[in-house]
């Protein structure tokens, strides 16, 4: 199983966007933050399926008229059910997905994942993304592969357990793609090879002649 990034978002949007918080306080759902964070990975998910070659560059490029797009789509989607008000959930939104952005920037640099080694890691947030958000949040990003899901049973760890998990996968990414350096013999060259034979041969008949000399 991939390692869980929507848990690891939602930690990193409670330690580095704490303010985000002040404008869903009032909300009835507490769970609202942690929706639109499924709400916007998934989206990127949903997006990288489509053309990941793309979302990889936007990605790295972090450009906010591409962040602002994505983010005004789930606005205006009749399938947005979020209680907040547009402009909040557009800022919001946005400053998730500029972390997010961020985040898999920073992870594709430290660990040398490319494209391929982002897409594998992209791909396996799904079964961690299931039964996370209520179903309009899978319609709305359009990843309705999640819709009716239910949450896979996982053991609930620390932020601190997270981090560490998170530093180990790119630890193992990086020793899984360092080259192997191996103790190898010296080879014997070929010619040394054929001539054993003939060396051989000359030291007998010099040992040969010598005893001839000494019993004769």
């Amino acid at each position: 199983m991939a390692f869980d990034l929507v848990q690891y978002f939602a930690g990193q949007i409670r330690i580095q966007k704490p303010e985000l918080f002040k404008k869903t306080a009032d909300l009835s759902d507490p769970e609202h933050m942690d929706h639109l964070n499924a709400l916007l990975f998934g989206k990127l998910i949903q997006l990288w399926q489509h053309n990941p070659a793309q979302l990889y560059a936007e990605i790295h490029a972090q450009d906010l008229l591409f962040i602002q797009d994505i983010v005004r789509h789930l606005t205006t989607s009749a399938h947005n059910q979020s209680p907040l008000a547009a402009a909040d959930f557009e800022a919001i939104c946005s400053e998730i997905l500029l972390l997010h952005f961020a985040e898999l920037t920073q992870m594709d640099q430290t660990a040398h994942y490319g494209q391929d080694g982002m897409q594998e890691l992209l791909l396996g947030q799904i079964e961690h993304l299931a039964g996370q958000a209520p179903d309009w949040v899978w319609q709305c990003n359009e990843l309705t592969e999640l819709v009716g899901s239910q949450a896979v049973p996982e053991d609930t760890i620390s932020l601190d357990e997270t981090m560490k998990e998170f530093n180990q996968m790119v630890q193992q990414h990086h020793d899984d793609h360092s080259p192997a350096i191996q103790d190898s013999a010296p080879l014997q060259p070929t010619w040394a090879k054929v001539l054993e034979p003939i060396v051989a041969l000359v030291v007998l008949w010099v040992l040969a002649d010598a005893l001839c000399k000494y019993v004769f």
